[in-house]
């Protein structure tokens, strides 16, 4: 339509609005906002110059609902962002807690071996003091047992018998398997060292992981409490606007001009969220594994959704859960038992026998991928900031089928099966793969 046609037919809407309201010249006059001549009864069209007015007015308001409806849209991909930073910044801690686990248990390992490798070496020694001890009550007057005697340390006793020829093979034995031991042991209590060190790093970054986190998730709630104050505010203002619209040009025009108004109130997009970087210990982001997923296991599958959907109804709980099921929450959802969305699935597929990890994007990186086109029930989903770079992933869920997944939402909700949401979707694996 052109805009001459498009003037036309805005005319004739006004004029008709204008005549149905009021019926006489009067009532046109007052819906304009102008000043009518009271002697003046007979009806008329409204000027050219009282449209242009009116159609003016009625731009404002409109323009009022696109600004109001875009406000609320800012406001509203404002505290998704924050949201998904901090979901973000908790899975960032579990990939760092995870690699603090696995480090501890690396340390006590190595602590074993080294307390093993010094009570080796000690009976060795022993050994060795025996011998000692046997020669001297055996009167002999061998000058190499004399050295090995006034030795001031095993080492020292170690370089002394390397430099006789005339030890015996069987003290020769002796001295052999205490230098390897003494060799061993002391390797074992670097290693169990450096292990011990390790973990309390990784503890200590894991702690500092954790604060990060609570402070972007208290910020985020924060925000979501203000939006819905701003909510109820906004509302109001455009009730009021709508109304306006509703007097300028009729209802069905007003409709759909807020109709319009409202499809043009896109929010701009969030900024990307920082890329972390990947724990010690494991991939924490990157796609990881990217072998394509085999048919799997739908017998495991169905095990683990039956796992997780015996759980619909039980809170969200932020960093709560895990393979051994509900679990208390961390701060801010501190004494909330439940599952966080990774939690909930590391707990299905764990009881399908199927060990994963703890974290979403550790999740997404170690299984294998699985095209959109080829989802089966079972199959884990994955959101993101930035649908393009794994590291920002933020959320995951069980793929149940017929664009419906079974996930833990989000602090305030419960595990639900719920319709499948496309926007930032950033990809699915196959756990029983």
């Amino acid at each position: 339509m052109d805009s001459v046609s498009s003037n036309r037919r805005a005319s004739e809407v006004l004029s008709r609005a204008a005549l149905r309201a009021a019926g006489t010249a009067l009532a046109a006059a007052l819906l304009l906002g102008l000043t009518p001549s009271v002697a003046d009864a007979t009806p008329r069209r409204p000027t050219d110059g009282e449209i242009a007015s009116a159609r003016a007015q009625a731009d404002a308001v409109a323009a009022r609902i696109g600004a109001l409806n875009g406000q609320l849209a800012g406001a509203e991909a404002a505290v998704d962002a924050a949201r998904a930073e901090a979901l973000i910044a908790l899975d960032e801690f579990q990939a760092t807690e995870a690699a603090a686990e696995a480090a501890r248990g690396h340390a006590e390992a190595a602590s074993a071996k080294a307390a093993a490798a010094a009570e080796e070496l000690g009976g060795a020694r022993a050994d060795v003091v025996a011998f000692a001890r046997r020669t001297y009550m055996e009167g002999s007057t061998n000058p190499g047992a004399a050295a090995l005697l006034t030795s001031g340390s095993p080492a020292q006793m170690i370089e002394r018998a390397a430099l006789l020829e005339a030890a015996g093979a069987h003290r020769s034995d002796v001295l052999v398997k205490v230098t390897v031991l003494q060799q061993e042991a002391a390797a074992a209590e670097v290693v169990a060292r450096a292990a011990s060190a390790e973990a309390e790093a990784l503890q200590q970054q894991a702690q500092a992981s954790l604060e990060v986190a609570r402070t972007a998730e208290v910020s985020a709630r924060q925000q979501q409490a203000e939006l819905v104050e701003q909510q109820a505010t906004v509302q109001a203002e455009l009730a009021t606007a709508q109304q306006q619209l509703t007097t300028l040009v009729g209802e069905r025009a007003a409709a759909d001009r807020a109709s319009a108004a409202r499809a043009a109130a896109v929010a701009p997009p969030p900024p990307p969220a920082p890329a972390p970087a990947p724990a010690p210990g494991g991939p924490s982001g990157g796609a990881g594994n990217t072998s394509p997923a085999g048919p799997g296991s739908s017998s495991k599958a169905q095990v683990a959704i039956d796992a997780a959907m015996a759980y619909i109804g039980t809170p969200y709980a932020w960093g709560g859960g895990g393979r051994r099921g509900p679990g208390p929450g961390q701060a801010p959802d501190q004494g909330v038992i439940g599952f966080d969305c990774s939690g909930l699935t590391q707990y299905a597929y764990g009881q399908a026998g199927i060990s994963i990890p703890r974290n979403s994007r550790a999740q997404y990186a170690a299984l294998p991928k699985v095209d959109r086109a080829a989802l089966k029930p079972g199959d884990l989903v994955f959101w993101a900031t930035d649908p393009s770079r794994p590291s920002t992933i933020h959320h995951v869920a069980i793929w149940l089928g017929g664009d419906r997944i079974l996930e833990a939402p989000e602090s305030g909700s419960f595990v639900r099966a719920t319709g499948m949401r496309w926007g930032g979707y950033a990809g699915a694996v196959r756990p029983s793969a």
